[in-house]
């Protein structure tokens, strides 16, 4: 696929979800779990993919964001 279909793709279902979590949370929150999810993603993508050197430090680091934003999503 043409990555800028790709693109468009995930920029059209990525606002969406936003904008569905926006109605049951609060904006900061929803921004705060919209922008981890996204970060997680990147990061796990590129190591997957072996573009993105794997480290312990990082999968550690990615399992504490990914913690932080479910504790945020539960401090609601």
């Amino acid at each position: 696929l043409a990555p800028s279909l790709v693109f468009a793709v995930a920029l059209t279902l990525s606002m969406g979800g936003l904008a569905y979590a926006m109605r049951a949370i609060p904006t900061g929150t929803a921004y705060a779990v919209w922008v981890g999810i996204g970060a997680s993603l990147t990061v796990a993508w590129g190591m997957a993919s072996g573009s993105e050197p794997v480290s312990v430090v990082k999968v550690v680091l990615l399992v504490g964001l990914v913690a932080c934003i479910v504790g945020l999503k539960l401090a609601h």
